[in-house]
């Protein structure tokens, strides 16, 4: 399913909605290019669950924020050398259960940690702003999901 978002304030409105219908448990992977709103969409994501001050964790890896549900928001971009090593390091598995989980560049990993997540693949649209997300799921809990 793809959808077209034409604004940043669109682009975190969207994360909102996906928010308010994410559980504990859930892992969500963000990829685009660099710029395209995947920390925006985030944001919109921990908005709903009273969430604030979300900002990229590129340089710190892995950050957790406390709200309705913890929000685990992590940024696999710079993970080098043994990148799935690394990744595993981050011990993910253990929050999984009690967490929101969002990875962004984290779709050679997702399935290290989880055998179902929803898998956002935000690309630029045709003019300044657009976006267009395509969402799948993978697992069962995804299979019926709609937003």
């Amino acid at each position: 399913m793809a959808t077209v978002i034409e604004s940043a304030e669109a682009m975190f409105e969207w994360g909102r909605n996906l928010g308010a219908l994410l559980h504990p448990g859930d892992v969500l992977v963000l990829t685009g290019p660099l710029g395209a709103g995947k920390t925006l969409l985030t944001q919109g994501i921990g908005a709903a669950l009273g969430i604030k001050g979300i900002t990229s964790p590129t340089f710190v890896i892995s950050r957790i924020h406390q709200g309705v549900h913890p929000l685990v928001h992590v940024d696999a971009y710079r993970l080098t050398g043994d990148p799935a090593a690394l990744f595993d390091d981050l011990d993910l598995e253990s929050l999984i259960e009690k967490s929101i989980v969002v990875i962004e560049w984290g779709e050679t990993f997702a399935s290290r940690i989880a055998d179902e997540y929803l898998n956002i693949v935000i690309d630029y649209g045709t003019v300044e702003d657009q976006r267009i997300i395509t969402v799948t799921g993978v697992g069962m809990r995804w299979g019926e999901f709609n937003l």
